[in-house]
């Protein structure tokens, strides 16, 4: 019988159960790992405990891809029509939508964002990600190419088979979704590791899996650590295509490993530096409002934080005055994650949050002038001010490496040529905000940009149906839209002869 956490809340913003199995589930069952062991799961808000969850290694990887590989070849894959995957994706959605107030729940308690963020934010990317995918399943399809009269040549898109997915802590429901569904529509099934820190609402979701009517084995999930079970999926010769969302280093590593092994398909979102670039003649109220909240949503902890944000001359003044107090309202906003009016929470972990410290030390000890924040957030948990620097040069590690916290680098320059130089001095290339009023301009610099999203007049607007991803280091592949699709499919051409002689 699995071990169940359970808890009651009784907040302002939540007032109910939320719950969860513990344990690993592979093969539609819920099962001990092969050689025991437990992670502990701490809420960030205080520093305490949450639970334990069951801790898999490499045997339970084996175990799982044993149960993905036959499902794959008897109960799902291309014996299961797209019709068939798209209506059970779309049971999830229905299952999801009956439960979706437990799941905010649940990821704030774990992962310390507020609720009311994780309501709106991410289940609504959740659903949104169920929803386009499903729509999808019985839609895959390849093409007719005329070559000549004597051959007919068509192309099909296959599913890999069993694909692996490593997680991350900051969006840990709305990622593993993002994953799975792509992967459940294209026919392929899944072997899928939670961040250590966050694996609770991947495993409550487990729960509507089962409801749902998937085939056991099409989906399995594998709690652990990163060079454990990670490690596992990344080098297992049975899974041939691997997605991994993450950090450079850990990317590195998978691709390292993809080499060594059986060259598995690999897709990468390995994070940003990315650069709000305000030109003189924008909207300094609405422009405020979008690089505040493209830097400090989720704490920072967004892989597209807009965290260097290079100001033009003329506008500076006024837009650092409104931006410390913008700043300054998400820090009057901080606290209990289930309080109703709370905007910023804890960084999600004791090591998070002596990473963030550093790289403000960091930028106190290279020169740099602290406006507003860079210290902590009361006696509690893993709470760190919003923080705002200024008089930043282009060689401080917080200008150049990516702090995943609440800390912006705010820079001043003079012309177009000038910040497009600047923006694009970094290894990074994930996404870019630019803020004006002309429309030439907003194209111009858009297009300039080394960077796989560019948003004008706008910050962090996502749309399931757009292509996510990014240019340099910033990763390998897409996901989102019909491109994220494709990355769960592979290309099979066949030449029939009907008319050709030898």
């Amino acid at each position: 019988m699995s071990s169940v956490f359970s808890l009651s809340l009784d907040t302002p913003a939540y007032k109910g159960t939320v719950s969860c199995k513990t344990d690993l589930y592979i093969n539609g069952q819920w099962m001990k790992p092969a050689e025991g062991g437990a992670i502990d799961v701490v809420n960030p808000a205080t520093g305490k405990l949450i639970t334990s969850v069951s801790a898999g290694t490499s045997k339970d990887v084996d175990i799982a891809v044993e149960a993905a590989q036959k499902a794959y070849q008897t109960s799902w894959g291309l014996k299961v029509p797209g019709t068939v995957r798209a209506e059970l994706l779309y049971k999830l959605v229905a299952l999801f939508e009956d439960n979706a107030e437990e799941f905010a729940a649940l990821e704030a308690l774990n992962c310390g964002k507020p609720y009311e963020f994780a309501k709106q934010f991410d289940n609504g990317l959740c659903l949104s990600s169920l929803k386009y995918y499903a729509g999808w399943a019985d839609k895959i399809h390849g093409e007719t190419i005329e070559t000549d009269d004597s051959k007919l040549v068509y192309t099909r898109r296959e599913p890999y088979g069993v694909v692996g997915a490593i997680t991350p802590w900051n969006a840990p429901l709305s990622l593993f979704i993002l994953k799975i569904a792509p992967a459940l529509a294209t026919g392929n099934t899944i072997v899928i590791k939670p961040s250590e820190i966050t694996p609770l609402t991947a495993l409550r979701f487990a729960d509507l899996i089962a409801q749902a009517g998937f085939p056991p084995g099409v989906v399995n999930i594998v709690n652990g650590y990163g060079n454990t079970v990670g490690e596992a999926i990344a080098h297992h010769p049975e899974i041939r295509k691997v997605s991994f969302t993450g950090s450079i280093l850990t990317g590195r590593k998978i691709q390292e490993a993809s080499a060594k092994t059986n060259l598995k398909a690999v897709n990468l979102e390995l994070g940003g530096k990315s650069p709000s670039i305000i030109f003189d003649d924008a909207d300094l109220g609405q422009t405020v409002k979008w690089a505040s909240a493209g830097i400090f949503i989720n704490m920072g902890q967004i892989c597209t934080a807009g965290s260097r944000i290079f100001v033009q001359e003329g506008i500076y003044d006024a837009f650092l005055k409104a931006f410390i107090a913008a700043s300054q309202a998400f820090e009057a906003q901080t606290g209990d994650p289930f309080s109703g009016n709370t905007m910023h929470g804890p960084q999600v972990s004791q090591t998070q949050f002596d990473r963030v410290m550093s790289y403000i030390d960091s930028g106190k000890s290279d020169g740099a002038t602290v406006q507003t924040g860079g210290e902590r957030h009361g006696t509690e948990g893993y709470f760190i001010k919003p923080t705002i620097f200024t008089e930043c040069k282009p060689e401080m590690k917080i200008v150049q490496e990516e702090i995943f916290g609440p800390v912006a680098t705010v820079i001043k320059f003079k012309t177009e040529e000038e910040v497009i130089k600047m923006a694009n001095n970094t290894t990074y290339g994930l996404a870019c905000g630019v803020f004006t009023e002309n429309g030439s301009r907003a194209l111009r610099v858009a297009h300039a940009l080394e960077a796989g999203t560019a948003w004008v007049n706008c910050y962090n607007a996502f749309d399931i149906k757009v292509p996510f991803g990014g240019y340099k280091m910033s990763g390998v592949g897409r996901e989102f839209g019909k491109e994220g699709l494709e990355m769960y499919t592979q290309v099979k051409a066949v030449h029939i002869n009907i008319g050709m002689k030898i």
